[in-house]
């Protein structure tokens, strides 16, 4: 069905629209990974967003039933070419087939370089995408809290290693569950509304603050239990779990022009001097200004705009870093951190 994506600016890319048949309005951001689009789409970082995919021909090895949730989490999709053939030996679909079955919308025949140029260059911008006939949506239209829509209602939980660790669902991934289950762990999985005692009360070894969507100042009650549980436990952050960690300790976030979305960010650490290749979904950075140094030290930097990517805290065993870890999609280069994270738990047992 013929269709446009709608830039709140009022500029208008003719297209295909495929998938569901409702329209799609959100934050129109960019990931520059080549593959990874199944990956991409289920990730609970994206809840809100519409992706424009920059690699241009998305499809051709299908999709698999590997996913990061059960469901789809971005609000739409944007492509240049969809393949018309899947070839893989994984395969259990075509990606168009999965876009209709998981009723999530999608526009192709798009110049996605040229719209990724227009998103670098205006920053944050709100998009729609329309089937043709059809009235365009309210740009005042009501935005939740993503992390709410995207996190665990109750408390599950997964493993049998011998150290317990509580990890706060902000919007994780089952990739990173997956990474942190090969190590000795028993994991209890909680909402990000639980508060501190009831996380403590499961008496755990350790706190993992995970991924997830949306503006992280705006989280105050969900920073203030992040200090109280980090103050006692050993406790490592990744991504929206590192912003947190950064308000709990004094810091302020600032939103990035457009974000980082991607598999192939280089990232250096200070500590080993070696620079790593990592995935990372986010649009918001600590702001230096703010950093305590007495407090925190950065132990990573961003190769390309040298924002901060990570840090530790100087006297507590506290560490996190601003991207995803786990390597789905993208490099595994950073694994290593689940082994620092275990050494740490195991540590403070002793």
């Amino acid at each position: 069905m013929k269709g446009y994506l709608l830039l709140s600016d009022g500029t208008k890319f003719h297209g295909t629209v495929i998938g569901a048949h409702e329209n799609a309005i959100g934050e129109l951001v960019f990931n520059t990974g080549m593959t990874g689009y199944q990956e991409i789409v289920t990730d609970p970082s994206y809840c809100g967003q519409i992706v424009v995919l920059t690699y241009p021909m998305i499809g051709n090895y299908g999709i698999s039933n590997v996913d990061q949730s059960e469901k789809v989490q971005a609000k739409g999709l944007v492509v240049k070419d969809l393949a018309a053939l899947e070839s893989n030996w994984s395969s259990t679909g075509s990606f168009e087939d999965y876009l209709i079955n998981q009723k999530l919308v999608a526009i192709k025949g798009i110049d996605t370089r040229h719209l990724t140029h227009i998103i670098r260059e205006k920053g944050n911008v709100t998009a729609q995408i329309v089937h043709e006939g059809q009235k365009d949506l309210d740009w005042n239209y009501d935005r939740i809290n993503p992390v709410l829509e995207v996190t665990t209602k109750e408390i599950y939980q997964l493993g049998n290693g011998s150290m317990h660790i509580a990890v706060m669902d902000y919007g994780i991934k089952k990739s990173i569950l997956n990474q942190l289950l090969l190590k000795d762990f028993k994991i209890s999985v909680c909402p990000a509304t639980t508060s501190a005692e009831e996380v403590l009360q499961l008496n755990p070894d350790g706190i993992f603050l995970s991924n997830g969507p949306g503006d992280p100042s705006e989280l105050t009650s969900m920073i203030n239990e992040v200090k109280i549980m980090s103050d006692q436990k050993p406790t490592f952050g990744i991504c929206l779990g590192h912003q947190l960690l950064a308000h709990a300790y004094g810091c302020k976030t600032r939103k990035l022009k457009f974000g980082h979305r991607g598999p192939n960010h280089p990232v250096k650490d200070i500590t080993l001097d070696r620079v790593f290749i990592t995935s990372q979904n986010h649009g918001y950075m600590i702001d230096e200004s703010s950093l305590n140094k007495e407090v925190l030290t950065v132990t990573h930097l961003n190769v390309n705009d040298e924002t901060i990517e990570g840090m530790k805290h100087n006297s507590k065993p506290i560490f996190s870093v601003q991207y995803h870890p786990e390597a789905a999609p993208g490099p595994d280069d950073s694994n290593y951190l689940f082994d620092t994270f275990e050494k740490m738990v195991k540590e403070a047992l002793c």
